[in-house]
């Protein structure tokens, strides 16, 4: 079974945004993959961690899409805070960008999903 950490807070610091994992997890534990993936069954986004050898995710939910379409427009750096520092996940915005291509206008993720990914992402569209 994989784990899902659902993401709902954040920092900017400078250039960087700080995505804060509400669980007790130690960076040695992590790994970045540099993958996302939609989950349009819970409206999310996903980003892949390899956690002492399984793969799991860190979700994304539509309250933090706003920054993320913020964070992309900003050219800012993505890292996911921990208790015992920062993990640089590794690739987000480029893979963020080719997802976001690949839901725009493609019923096949559900016309609920594209839609909220269309409006919230709409600067990133050029809408």
């Amino acid at each position: 079974m994989r784990n899902v950490y659902l993401i709902d807070q954040f920092n900017v610091v400078h250039n960087e945004i700080h995505f804060i994992l509400n669980e007790t997890k130690q960076l040695s534990q992590l790994q970045p993959t540099g993958q996302l993936l939609a989950d349009s069954d819970h409206e999310a986004i996903l980003y892949l961690i390899d956690e002492n050898d399984t793969y799991n995710y860190v979700s994304f939910g539509q309250s933090i899409w706003s920054q993320l379409a913020h964070m992309i427009v900003s050219d800012q750096k993505a890292f996911l805070k921990v208790e015992d520092g920062l993990l640089e996940l590794t690739d987000f915005t480029e893979e963020l960008k080719a997802l976001l291509y690949n839901i725009e206008g493609n019923s096949n993720y559900g016309e609920a999903f594209v839609q909220a990914i269309e409006n919230t992402f709409a600067d990133f569209f050029g809408k």
